[in-house]
């Protein structure tokens, strides 16, 4: 399940490499054309080798693409699966909201702590399945580093890894006839956690259709520093105000929650602005201390 869930559940560092693989494929390319004739003592059969070596590292990538869309597709046909044969039940977040507040049934948070530590339902259980990887090796530098060159800037989306205790912390709290609500911030990270409960012997799994992010505000009670539909966004684009979790919140709270933004961009504009021209007057400055 972990090497099914990996590839789906983080879309953007998946994105982000295929991205980063195209953009090395075009690179090599045009090392190969620029050697086609022979520099600096650089033999024909050199370039051939390389060549090659090229054609098995773009080889290696297609077969890797190729495998993450089989597990995609396999980790969707079996959560389908699960729902439609009723092994687990599908709650949308006001009937969520119902469950606990009038049956009063546990709700499993499995978000990272990057989402949870925002907002979240009050009296709720936290277990994430994913979490953010704060590990300093160089592999998890390099994903760090590649996802934030390939948006993570932007929409602040963490690195992450899978909980290796997700499974006992849960079984912890809970004893395996307890009847779960299971949630995330989007609802794909809570399918693959309701189908690691079930395999595990949890048979009494509710899943909160669309994740927390499409709850109204009436239907859970919730604490936290921020709205629960804002708690998944992050990055520049939350700083400036453009995601559509933001638009659709400035659409009720008005003028005054835009007016902010606004400032902001203004704000970034000026500074960018200021920056620009500062350099400017620091290469005039250099040329001139060069003059003497």
């Amino acid at each position: 399940m972990e090497s099914l869930s990996l590839p789906v559940l983080n879309p953007l560092l998946a994105s982000g490499s295929n991205l980063f693989r195209n953009q090395h494929s075009r690179m090599t390319s045009s090392m190969v054309s620029s050697l086609k004739s022979p520099i600096g003592g650089t033999s024909l059969s050199t370039v051939r080798r390389f060549g090659v070596g090229v054609v098995r590292m773009q080889a290696v990538d297609e077969d890797i693409d190729l495998k993450q869309m089989r597990d995609i597709a396999a980790a969707k046909k079996r959560w389908d699966g699960l729902l439609r044969e009723g092994k687990v039940k599908l709650l949308t977040p006001r009937e969520a909201g119902y469950a606990i507040s009038l049956s009063n049934k546990p709700l499993l948070d499995v978000r990272p702590s990057s989402e949870r530590n925002k907002a979240w339902i009050k009296g709720s259980t936290w277990v994430p399945i994913f979490d953010n990887d704060d590990n300093l090796d160089a592999g998890t530098l390099s994903k760090k580093v590649t996802s934030f060159a390939m948006g993570g800037w932007w929409s602040g989306a963490p690195t992450l890894s899978f909980n290796r205790l997700f499974l006992s912390k849960v079984e912890e709290k809970f004893p395996k006839d307890s009847e779960l609500i299971v949630a995330c911030q989007k609802g794909l990270r809570s399918l693959a956690a309701c189908e690691l409960l079930y395999n595990a012997g949890y048979e009494n799994l509710f899943w909160v259709q669309g994740g927390l992010e499409s709850a109204q505000d009436e239907d859970l009670v919730t604490e936290g520093v921020q709205p629960l539909k804002l708690a998944g966004i992050g990055g520049f684009s939350e700083f400036l105000g453009w995601t559509d979790q933001q638009r659709a919140q400035a659409a009720k709270e008005g003028w005054g929650y835009r007016l902010v933004y606004t400032a902001r961009l203004f704000g970034v504009v000026l500074a960018a602005d200021a920056l620009f021209v500062g350099a400017q007057q620091l290469g005039h400055y250099i040329q001139e201390l060069r003059g003497h």
